[in-house]
């Protein structure tokens, strides 16, 4: 198997900064509370036409995406050191539901009237308004990949500079996806939790929605040095796999994840002995974490510490790989492994982390598996 981009002199590939916000609060909040095993996750009955759901919400009312992406991308040019206009920054930004909550309320509430501003509610909205906030010239895009459309805009910005469209680029997927018809329809496919998320437990019934968005700055490690710029970790490699099989199962055999997991080891030069920690994508559904569990004990013999992070954010959708890629740089930078909030018992051979703990961290992968067998992997190093 031959790297995707061989031919390329590879370029270093740096996070300099990090704006992020779930139902645990902000970055520094959520950090906090992540490693203390605390949970955003509560009982919630937005829609008084749905029932009570144990849910992942950053307020007590479902929010909007236009609110997540002005603090999200705010955050992070400021703990960047960066300031608008950035004209030649690059924009990688995107959300598996966009801004259906608008529509929804729309055709609630007003469908005998025209929509006039439908133009700004359009599935590219969190990339269109950071590139107009930046002033961009460089190329935008809004990837939709379901669950992996975090990790796949990471990786398309790391292209950007790898190919050398870019020296700078925003990336990071925001959902907002507590609406009626999301909750409706995950409740009728039998995927909604009823009582909570637990990530790899032998409880595991299902994923719990929760809102949350994480964007972060790459930038070559040159630019980051010429302006003196504090740096989280490296961008290393990444895979980009889909199993063509389900529509929202996973393929039996993990046949196509396997592959993404092996390009993204092949493109950062890393052998799997070499990986101190993996952020699973562990749903808390049984399907995908039995998948993920086999995956991982096929393919990391040695106990690499493995944990999900949704039991205390829930499962945010198209950002939960963008999110899982932050608690992953966190874990880099502090030496702090997050545990796998939620988790008792497990019935799975892999070293789950049930409590923090500090280790050496010098490589990390993180995965992302999303509906229609979209299989993200992205690896993470020290800078």
């Amino acid at each position: 198997m031959s790297c995707l981009y061989g031919w390329i002199d590879v370029v270093d590939v740096v996070v300099t900064g990090i704006g992020l916000v779930s139902s645990l609060g902000s970055l520094t909040s959520s950090w906090q509370k992540l490693l203390e095993g605390k949970s955003g996750i509560k009982w919630h009955q937005p829609f008084p036409e749905l029932p009570a759901y144990p849910l992942g919400l950053i307020g007590d009312h479902p929010c909007h995406l236009g609110n997540l992406i002005n603090l999200v991308v705010k955050a992070a040019l400021e703990d960047a050191g960066l300031a608008v206009p950035l004209p030649e920054c690059g924009v990688v930004i995107g959300s598996s539901r966009g801004c259906q909550a608008n529509w929804e309320d729309w055709l609630r509430e007003n469908q005998h009237k025209s929509q006039s501003n439908w133009l700004d509610i359009l599935p590219h909205q969190g990339a269109v308004s950071t590139a107009h906030y930046l002033g961009t010239n460089a190329p935008v895009l809004a990837p939709m990949a379901a669950c992996a459309t975090g990790i796949w805009a990471i990786a398309r910005g790391f292209e950007l500079i790898q190919t050398g469209c870019c020296e700078r680029v925003i990336v990071g997927a925001i959902e907002a996806p507590v609406t009626r018809l999301t909750l409706a329809g995950f409740d009728k496919m039998g995927a909604l939790a009823k009582t909570g998320c637990y990530p790899f437990d032998i409880r595991r019934e299902g994923l719990v929605l929760g809102e949350g968005g994480a964007v972060i700055i790459l930038e070559t490690a040159e630019l980051a040095r010429k302006r003196k710029a504090h740096t989280y970790g490296r961008i290393l490699g990444f895979g980009l796999t889909c199993d063509g099989y389900h529509l929202s199962a996973p393929e039996p055999s993990g046949k196509m994840a396997i592959i993404a997991i092996k390009q993204c080891l092949e493109w950062s030069k890393l052998k799997p002995a070499s990986i101190d920690y993996i952020h699973a994508h562990g749903t808390s559904t049984k399907l995908n974490d039995c998948q993920e569990a086999k995956i991982i004990e096929k393919l990391f013999p040695h106990p690499v510490a493995v944990s999900s992070t949704k039991g205390a954010t829930g499962h945010t959708l198209g950002a939960s790989g963008a999110m899982g890629v932050v608690f992953s740089l966190m874990a880099l930078r502090y030496q702090h492994l997050p545990p796998c909030v939620g988790l008792k018992k497990s019935e799975f051979g892999i070293n789950l982390v049930r409590a923090t703990y500090q280790q050496n961290i010098q490589r990390g992968l993180c995965f992302s598996f999303g509906f229609g067998g979209q299989n993200a992997v992205l690896a993470l190093g020290n800078s």
